[in-house]
């Protein structure tokens, strides 16, 4: 079983966000793994461990698209057992939206060969916009079954439960599918010692634009359908109120939620 699992180069949460330049780029430094890929890196490595894992002839490879530096979200994604790395790389990708990205990203997976089963997580922690999986699944010709909280094989069926604000349904398709799953799917694992360390001898292939056959003005600003025309600072969050209970707090709270129009 062959499974590609898409991973980014994040701002880590814990910091403010910047946009910088005069294309409102978002700034890259002080970035990590998406975290809610790691819930999609799990759900792969899980099913290919039922499996036997890559004695077994299961592999793994974790998929990412950017600069340098964000080589490091697959050598996080090896330490974590990760079979193989893929890297695309090109000074032109700067500035892509998700079209010109699910672009890049569906030519790159054919690289790989047959594919079984691509596997994303709900969103990335920067963008947010949950598009680019249904984008790359109509790029490649694969039925999707998206916002997975749960994710079971049997045979060639994938099984996906999907749960809304008062229903769950189960949705299934055949192999080869795209899937994409919600923080509800599992429990990520962690890199141990022994992954670190088998993570260097894996092997992490780099390819440009020019190698995956994708023009440099299909990607990147000139490429991109969407573009940030303005942007500004999100105002400082002002001082709150505080209500102090001299018997009539309930009625403070009550009026001050209505002023607010909360209710």
């Amino acid at each position: 079983m062959n499974i590609v699992v898409l991973v980014k180069y994040v701002p880590d949460t814990q910091f403010d966000r910047h946009l910088t330049g005069e294309n409102h780029l978002l700034d890259r430094n002080e970035s990590i793994l998406s975290e809610l890929d790691e819930y999609a890196l799990e759900a792969a490595l899980a099913l290919t461990d039922e499996r036997g894992g890559a004695k077994a002839g299961n592999n793994v490879t974790a998929l990412t698209l950017g600069p340098a530096a964000a080589a490091a979200a697959v050598k996080k994604s090896l330490q974590i057992g990760a079979t193989a790395g893929l890297h695309i790389s090109d000074e032109a990708l700067a500035g892509s939206d998700a079209s010109a990205t699910s672009l890049v990203l569906a030519a790159a997976i054919r690289t790989l060969g047959p594919v079984d089963l691509v596997i994303t997580g709900m969103a990335s922690t920067d963008g947010e916009t949950s598009i680019i999986p249904a984008q790359l699944a109509a790029r490649l010709g694969l039925p999707q079954l998206t916002f997975a909280s749960s994710l079971e094989l049997e045979g060639a069926t994938v099984t996906v439960r999907r749960d809304g604000d008062d229903f769950s349904e189960e949705i299934q398709a055949t192999l080869p599918v795209l899937v994409s799953v919600t923080d509800q799917a599992n429990e990520p694992r962690y890199p141990n010692f022994k992954g670190i360390l088998a993570a260097k001898k894996k092997k992490v292939t780099t390819l440009s634009l020019a190698e995956l056959g994708v023009p440099v003005d299909a990607v990147g600003l000139v490429g991109s359908k969407t573009t940030v025309t303005d942007a500004a600072e999100r105002p400082a969050r002002t001082a709150g109120v505080i209500i102090t209970d001299s018997g009539d707090a309930g009625i403070q709270l009550v009026d001050f939620l209505a002023a607010q129009k909360l209710f």
